[in-house]
């Protein structure tokens, strides 16, 4: 009988989890007080970007200091320092989405942390390869289930089933 309960209670949280994994998102910009006048919507997969060939993301620009939010309900995964971002929070949402953050000043969320739509990550830098250049976001949507119909022959298109524009999904 208790095997039973435990089976239909995994049953029941693997089917809520599948509901909440499909529902809608309505995902706000992840800088505070910025708007689609702050970041070049032509910059998602610009070509020749630096040494990574393509800009994966968007760069919202605002002052230093002005906090970074969480654009969707989500865990932290990751926060650290990486060469070229800098620091860095890592997000797992729904939908099997993994938002990436990177130059921020400051960190203010912690591993394994859950956090709400609007709650603060941490606030817009200059780290890594930011470094002399105007404060910024770099905001990246990284899907884990690929989206093969966007897939091409160029350099580096596969990478593109993985990639999403996160202007496209901010104002889908």
């Amino acid at each position: 009988m208790i095997l039973k309960r435990r089976k239909h209670l995994w049953l029941t949280i693997l089917a809520l989890l599948l509901i909440y994994s499909l529902w809608p998102q309505r995902p706000i910009i992840p800088v505070q007080g910025a708007t689609p006048r702050d970041w070049n919507a032509r910059s998602f997969w610009f070509e020749p970007w630096g040494v990574s060939g393509v800009h994966k993301g968007i760069d919202i620009f605002a002052r230093e200091g002005v906090p970074i939010v969480s654009p969707v309900p989500g865990i932290v995964v990751f926060t650290g320092y990486l060469p070229r971002g800098g620091n860095v929070l890592v997000l797992l949402t729904t939908q099997w989405r993994v938002h990436y953050f990177a130059h921020l000043k400051n960190i203010d969320a912690t591993l394994g942390q859950p956090v709400a739509t609007g709650a603060i990550l941490g606030t817009v830098g200059t780290t890594g390869n930011a470094a002399g250049k105007p404060a910024h976001l770099h905001y990246s949507i990284i899907t884990l289930m690929p989206y093969l119909w966007r897939w091409d022959h160029s350099t580096q298109g596969w990478k593109k089933i993985f990639f999403l524009d996160p202007a496209s999904i901010l104002f889908a």
